[in-house]
């Protein structure tokens, strides 16, 4: 249990960074991004393991990476402005 909460959360730790270094331009502060990570991915782990049982670790860190980057794509802004069109156009 221990070992599947570490393990998630460096999992987490390792995602928000590699978000940070991809897709800096498109997200708020590190300060923000980082926690978000790891919490997410502690959050996954849980989750899945109270859906599924301890017994996989694999499964667990899958479903740990899977709500990290869910959690952290809903930090992405838009890349550029956005354009609307008008209804007659």
């Amino acid at each position: 249990m221990i070992l599947e909460a570490l393990g998630s959360a460096v999992l987490g730790l390792a995602l928000a960074w590699a978000a940070i270094h991809r897709l800096s331009h498109r997200l708020p502060a590190r300060r923000l991004v980082v926690p978000t990570g790891v919490a997410g991915a502690v959050f996954g782990a849980f989750l899945t393991q109270g859906a599924l049982d301890a017994g996989n670790v694999l499964l667990i860190l899958i479903g740990a990476a899977t709500v990290s980057a869910a959690s952290l794509s809903l930090l992405l802004r838009p890349s550029g402005r956005l354009r609307r069109r008008s209804a007659t156009a």
